[in-house]
């Protein structure tokens, strides 16, 4: 699996642990629990097939307080980008769709890492 080489080289990654993968003909689906070296956690969701792609990422610090979450669930059907979306701890806002090297990348950027 391609996310798990990505994984491994990143150095503030402190382990992973796949809780689920399932494969099939044209699709995947898959959930990772990644801790990260500040002792945050990022929770991954993962299930695309040949006609839909749903995701969650929900990265949250060592007291299990919400720091940011991405995810496409069809609700905020107001914001420009539904049902792609940001929560973040002043609320809900607008993001094109993520993948997880996109969320490794902005984590990295958040805590100032690589």
């Amino acid at each position: 699996m391609e996310i798990l080489r990505l994984l491994d080289q990143i150095s503030w990654v402190e382990n992973y642990e796949v809780e689920d993968y399932r494969h099939w003909g044209d699709g995947f689906y898959y959930r990772l629990k990644i801790q990260l070296q500040n002792q945050s956690v990022l929770f991954v969701r993962e299930y695309v097939d040949e006609i839909e792609r749903n995701y969650a990422f929900h990265w949250q610090d060592e007291n299990d307080k919400m720091i940011m979450r991405w995810d496409n669930a069809p609700h905020h059907s107001n914001l420009f980008t539904f049902p792609h979306h940001k929560h973040t701890p002043e609320g809900v806002a607008e993001n094109m769709a993520v993948t997880l090297p996109d969320v490794l990348e902005e984590i990295g950027k958040y805590l100032k890492l690589d």
